[in-house]
């Protein structure tokens, strides 16, 4: 009788174990997050040591193998620490590395630029830190990332760090020699219109300059996503622009209605009601920046660090801070109160849909426990 065939199997080095409500598996170059049961997590982690295990094929193994999450080749890759996150879970952090920008945008909510920046040993100390927690995406911003005066420094050690990592950019910086090096997983390039639409809140040729980093961000290899504000210049352009951004391969677009702060308040020719702008939500595609949960409002799982060092419930609450990066990025997450949405004053059947909309946005609106307006008319409630 042949006896049964054994293999060494290891880990992928995309592939990261989790312990996030409980134990997974999470893949950083798809953005995959698989749960898992007790044994095939004890199995993973016997994959994930420098040995890793030896077994016979089976159906697990075979589907994993199958998802990139397994391989026979050993890794040399060191897998982080594998511990239990807080409850809610931490899982993505939004990075302001600097609010310098390139650009003066006429919608921009830190206001015309800015003087501060994170050093380059704290970015490597707030990522260590999200790592440990068991984080699973950094978004990387800013202003402008990308002149951050030591940007080439971070971007070298972006690959010490087992999560996803994704820059938000304008995309004027993208060349083909900083595409070549450069660390992350995902590039997100701000379009916000066809040229016309784009160019009046961005300034003369940022439109062709922004495509261009785009489809050189493609051709590089990099997942390449789109993140759209909705003004009174781009009414118009949204049906092609869906189309120009399906056509180019672009797997996620997010549309969004910027909340009337930082240098926005001065350009009241771009803003729009509600019932205007609100319909305009129901384009885009993918899964967004950053997900939620059942039963709870915008942001469960989300943090943002300022270019200032304060840490906030995200960009736009820099009013109403949690701490600073000092007290540790886990001693301001036990400070942040998650919000449920039968806090709200929401009672229509799509609450779980839209999960409150847009806190801050709601608050501009005059009720912080209220309903964000634009929300309810992308979805036709009002």
């Amino acid at each position: 009788m042949e006896g049964i065939r054994t293999e060494r199997f290891f880990l992928q080095e995309k592939a990261v174990l989790k312990w996030i409500d409980e134990p997974s598996v999470y893949h950083t170059g798809r953005d995959d997050l698989y749960d898992l049961d007790d044994e095939s997590f004890a199995f993973l982690k016997q994959c994930a040591s420098p040995q890793g295990a030896l077994h016979e094929r089976n159906e697990f193994i075979e589907y994993c193998l199958k998802e990139h999450i397994l391989d026979t080749r050993k890794s040399l890759f060191v897998h982080p620490p594998i511990v239990k996150s807080p409850l809610p879970s931490l899982r993505y952090l939004e990075l302001q590395i600097t609010d310098r920008c390139n650009l003066k945008c006429r919608h921009c909510y830190i206001g015309r630029g800015g003087s501060h920046e994170l050093s380059v040993g704290q970015v490597r100390s707030v990522l260590a830190e999200f790592e440990v927690l068991q984080g699973l995406r950094v978004l990387i911003s800013g202003g402008e990332p990308l002149v951050h005066r030591g940007f080439e420094k971070i971007n070298h050690f972006l690959p010490d760090f087992r999560v996803r990592k994704v820059l938000f950019t304008n995309g004027l910086l993208l060349t083909k020699e900083v595409l070549h090096g450069l660390n992350v997983d995902e590039i997100q390039i701000s379009i916000d219109g066809m040229e016309k639409g784009h160019d009046a809140l961005r300034g003369a040729g940022g439109f062709k300059r922004a495509m261009e980093a785009l489809r050189l961000a493609r051709d590089s290899g990099f997942d390449v996503s789109v993140a759209t504000m909705v003004h009174s210049g781009n009414l118009g352009e949204f049906d092609e622009m869906g189309m120009v951004f399906k056509n180019l391969g672009i797997g996620d677009w997010t549309v969004d209605v910027p909340c009337a702060t930082g240098t926005l308040k001065k350009n009241r020719d771009l803003q729009l009601s509600p019932e205007v702008a609100g319909k305009y939500l129901k384009y885009g595609f993918g899964g967004g920046p950053h997900g939620g949960a059942e039963g709870f409002c915008c942001g469960l799982h989300l943090l943002s660090v300022l270019a200032d060092r304060r840490v906030a419930k995200c960009s736009f609450y820099v009013d109403r801070t949690l701490g600073w990066i000092e007290d540790g990025l886990l001693a301001c997450w036990g400070r942040l109160k998650p919000v449920r949405l039968s806090d709200l004053g929401c009672d229509c059947d799509l609450i779980e849909t839209c999960r409150g909309g847009c806190r801050f946005r709601a608050e501009t609106l005059g009720d912080p426990l209220g309903k964000d307006l634009f929300k309810c008319h992308r979805y036709g409630i009002l």
